[in-house]
């Protein structure tokens, strides 16, 4: 069973897997430990990661980013416009609610929700985990922002279905950091003084604080706080406006009318932003950013910080509201960890050190890789096949979460609605609710506090719908309990319904009653009993049904399977095109001497033949069956040629083998060593004459090669020699490996009754009798 941990990033995402050697963070196709969170849409295939990243710029309309962001909104979600737009270049679309793209794929328009796009893309994650591990890849922990909503957890885990993966558990990204801190630590406090850590997170477009209590064997996050606008891609955008103002006063060109040049800009200011880290001050160079156009200006960190004044005074609100949710103080802070690449920024370590008066930053943990080694640890304590330090997570649930309902006649409550999960609720948690009613009715669970969420277009989250309800047997309300829980994904679900009735059960009492008149029958003990009548009901969320979910499923493996064979196509043509250029090259070069004339010609005009299609309209666009064949072709004339140069080229070596072996078993043969002694030297003079009648066929071939052009078939081949060299071996080695035989013992005639044998005569003359015998040393204890 293989054991994955996914940190699903905005930018990036990373994979890590669970070793018998420990956690380890794999590559993808191009030996990089981060694989590009963005899907593209070409005419022929997708292009899914790394592949995606070389076309964003050529192919930005068709090329899908801000995964994580998009995922589980809907289109009419005030956030895409007011925030997230100006980071997308695809053409955002409503998909009957739900928000998607609209793409140009195999040369016409196509609509993906966000929950396909993210379905395509783990896929790939799948598939650099299969290859990196050689088996299926099923079993997943993907890691999310603590201020995921119940709609964004939930079309996560359809979108990794559509993928063919079952997310084992959907963990925290501030969770699964602190795991991987606490874990490996021998020296945790008892539960009655732990030790608290905050985790600082500031990645490419989200800034997460936790605080979180260590103890032996366990970690307790105490409080969360969120600033989901704030990230690298934020201070690039701000060095991009810049940059852009700065270029049209002084170059005369509009950078961010051209989406391209923009892309451009935005890679340099990346890259800037990073110099300016480590150094006081930094260049910028695009070269023909557009119209020919070479641009370069310079920054110092000083206006850097500037430029990017408005984000940076959001730093040190978070840190504060999580240590006051905490209930703690600073001076209570055991460390503070940073994770996530913006806190190497310097101006944001000052800001967070504000917040922490006379403490100092830690980053013991890998920045970039701490969430992903998170992620595996919590797969790795799911799975049965790798033993874990026994370490349990208690997580809180980030939005208060209530349940309403309308009033109905004769309700003995006057409230129609519960906060039944407060903010800070350990996850997960089960709850019963209670319900008196005398027919179906309704309970939707929404978020208590929709102002703070960071999907405003709707609260709901689930909705209730009790079916077979009716009066008591008295004719009363039926008293209907109702069993919801905030499962370890953070998602809310009704899991049970049901109706208490209670009966009186007649029980045999056993013991005599003392007060009961001699002759009078005792009466009969009655005992209470409870049932649980099932109560039928259907829930309604935002996940999708299990019918869509199964077409999507089907769809996505479609466009996978063409994917395949769209590469596996390419790499036959490339097979081909490499074979042409190859081999013509080597029949004027290594393979001259080895090739006849009419040969050379033949295979020469079929080089140029195969050439010719390969650029023409059909050779551009053909199947792999068709490259698969044109290939073989020329392999079967080129494939004699090829071999006599590796027939000559391995055969003194192969023979140099042969000899040395022979030499071997003859020397072996014909030794006087005391281990062949035993051996009958019949036996021995048939591995002689063995080995003779090979010699004399080597040095018979040895001479009829010589005689014979390189240009032809050779008279003996690699692997005849080797052949002949084997049956040597097997033919000798049985007989020179052969065991001494075990020495006879002869056994003393047998002593007469009632007489007992004489030690001295048994021994002969001369000689002493032999000591008496004690426990051997191997019989020792």
């Amino acid at each position: 069973m293989a054991v994955v941990g996914i940190d699903f990033g905005s930018l990036a995402s990373k994979i890590g897997v669970a070793r018998h050697r420990g956690i380890d963070i794999i590559t993808n196709e191009v030996s990089s430990r981060t694989t590009p969170s963005l899907v593209s849409f070409g005419p022929r295939e997708r292009h899914i990661g790394e592949s995606a990243k070389t076309q964003e710029v050529s192919n930005f309309k068709n090329t899908v980013g801000s995964l994580k962001r998009m995922l589980g909104r809907s289109a009419n979600d005030p956030e895409i416009a007011d925030w997230e737009k100006k980071f997308i270049t695809a053409q955002i679309v409503d998909l009957q609610g739900q928000l998607g793209v609209k793409v140009n794929f195999l040369g016409e328009p196509r609509e993906f929700t966000y929950t396909q796009v993210v379905g395509m893309y783990l896929g790939a994650l799948r598939d650099i985990a299969a290859r990196e591990l050689k088996i299926g890849v099923s079993d997943v922990v993907i890691s999310v922002p603590g201020w995921f909503t119940d709609n964004q957890r939930r079309a996560l885990i359809d979108a990794a279905q559509i993928a063919g993966l079952n997310p084992l558990r959907l963990i925290n990204d501030s969770t699964a950091i602190a795991l991987g801190w606490g874990i490996t630590k021998s020296d945790l406090p008892e539960p009655e003084n732990p030790r608290h850590v905050v985790f600082v997170d500031i990645g490419h477009a989200n800034y997460s604080v936790a605080v979180v209590a260590f103890a032996k064997g366990q970690l307790t996050v105490k409080s969360t706080a969120f600033e989901r606008h704030l990230g690298g891609r934020d201070f690039d955008y701000a060095l991009v406006q810049h940059f852009a103002a700065e270029f049209k006063s002084k170059y005369k060109i509009d950078v961010l009318s051209n989406p391209k040049a923009t892309f451009r800009l935005s890679a340099a200011c990346e890259k800037l932003k990073k110099v300016l880290s480590a150094n006081l001050e930094a260049p910028l160079n695009v070269e023909s950013i557009m119209n020919d156009v070479d641009v370069s200006s310079k920054l110092n960190r000083e206006q850097f910080e500037s430029l990017v004044s408005e984000p940076l005074s959001r730093i040190t609100e978070p840190l504060q509201r999580a240590l006051q949710e905490a209930g703690l103080t600073s001076d209570q802070i055991d460390a503070i960890e940073l994770v996530g690449g913006s806190t190497r920024i310097p101006a944001i370590r000052e800001r967070i050190l504000v917040a922490f008066p006379g403490k100092t930053l830690s980053t013991t943990l890998n920045q970039d890789e701490a969430v992903a080694r998170g992620a595996t640890f919590a797969c790795a304590m799911l799975s049965p096949t790798f033993r874990v330090r026994d370490f349990s997570m208690h997580d809180i649930a980030p939005f208060p979460i209530k349940v309403h309902w309308e009033k109905s006649a004769g309700d003995p409550d006057d409230d129609t609605e519960l906060v039944v999960f407060p903010r800070g609720n350990s996850v997960p948690s089960t709850k019963v609710l209670s319900f008196y009613r005398a027919g179906p009715f309704d309970v939707d669970a929404t978020y208590a506090d929709p102002a703070n969420l960071p999907i405003r277009s709707s609260p709901f989250i689930a909705r209730f719908s009790a079916k077979n309800v009716g009066p008591d047997a008295k004719g009363d309300l039926s008293c209907v309990k109702i069993k919801t829980r905030l499962n370890t994904h953070g998602i809310v679900s009704f899991e049970d319904a049901y109706v208490e009735e209670i009966e009186e059960r007649e029980v045999e009492d056993k013991a005599m009653d003392v007060d009961q008149p001699e002759g009078t029958p005792a009466p009969p003990k009655k005992k209470k009993v409870v049932k649980k009548k099932p109560v039928e009901f259907v829930v309604h969320t935002n996940a999708l049904d299990s019918t869509t979910l199964a077409s999507l499923k089907e769809q996505e493996a479609e466009m996978h399977a063409s994917d395949k064979l769209v590469r596996d196509t390419a790499d036959r043509k490339n097979a081909l095109e490499e074979y042409v250029y190859d081999m013509r090259s080597k029949l004027d070069d290594k393979y001259a001497s080895f090739v006849q004339a009419a040969e050379k010609s033949k295979l020469q005009a079929a080089l140029n033949e195969a050439e010719e299609w390969l650029y023409t309209e059909e050779g551009e666009d053909a199947t792999k069956s068709a490259y698969v064949d044109r290939l073989d072709a020329l392999k079967k004339l080129g494939d004699p040629i090829a071999s006599r140069y590796r027939e000559n080229d391995e055969r003194s070596r192969a023979m140099a083998q042969l000899r040395e072996t022979l030499d071997q078993y003859i020397s072996h043969a014909t030794s006087t060593e005391e281990r062949y002694a035993h051996i009958d030297e019949k036996d021995k003079q048939t591995i002689v004459e063995k080995a003779a009648t090979i010699q004399k066929w080597l040095g018979d071939m040895v001479a009829k090669q010589a005689e014979r052009p390189k240009n032809v078939d050779p008279i003996v081949t690699v692997e005849q020699i080797g052949k002949k060299r084997d049956e040597l071996i097997y033919f000798a080695t049985p007989i020179l490996s052969r065991p001494k035989p075990k020495p006879k013992v002869e056994t003393a005639a047998p002593t007469p009754r009632n007489e007992t044998p004489d030690p001295a005569a048994q021994q002969p003359q001369g000689e002493a009798p032999p000591p008496p015998q004690g426990p051997s040393e191997m019989d020792v204890d």
